[in-house]
């Protein structure tokens, strides 16, 4: 075992219980990558108001809930809530929470498009180590879409 290097990586996917539904969050955090806690969370968060995940006027968590549900600390959640308040994507209700904005701006196409490239190499990559053909790993993501879709509809996922 002596000179084995060892790496550990976290990634947290948080769920939380509103308004009687219970809605998966998609927002993870890898201490392993090169941004910052803070700002994975923070693009995070604006992916899902982006794509509807989090809608206007939605409430989101406490950093306090946020930062033990990802297991960061709340300065880390603090700083990406300041900055997307700063931004005009989040708004604080003095007494009340933090919600999203009901004119939360949207990604422009340029930063959804470096979004969507982002996450493609990473599923590239993912399905080049498992051996994956190109077309495989096409069909396996427009299953994943037709999935989601469903789910958003109401329909079985």
């Amino acid at each position: 075992m002596a000179g084995s290097a060892y790496r550990l990586t976290f990634t947290a996917s948080v769920y939380y219980y509103c308004s009687t539904v219970t809605i998966a969050r998609g927002l993870r955090v890898d201490p392993s990558e090169a941004a910052p806690l803070w700002s994975q969370i923070e693009d995070g968060v604006r992916r899902l108001v982006a794509s509807g995940g989090l809608t206007a006027g939605a409430a989101v968590p406490s950093v306090r809930d946020l930062a033990r549900d990802l297991r960061v600390n709340p300065a880390t959640v603090s700083k990406a809530y300041q900055h997307l308040t700063d931004a005009g994507v989040l708004e604080v209700r003095r007494g009340d929470g933090t919600y999203v904005s009901t004119t939360a701006p949207s990604l422009s196409r340029g930063e959804r498009s470096r979004a969507l490239r982002e996450a493609a190499l990473r599923y590239a990559s993912v399905a080049a180590t498992f051996g994956a053909s190109r077309d495989e790993s096409l069909d396996d993501l427009r299953a994943a879409w037709n999935e989601l879709m469903r789910g958003k509809k109401g329909g079985p996922a």
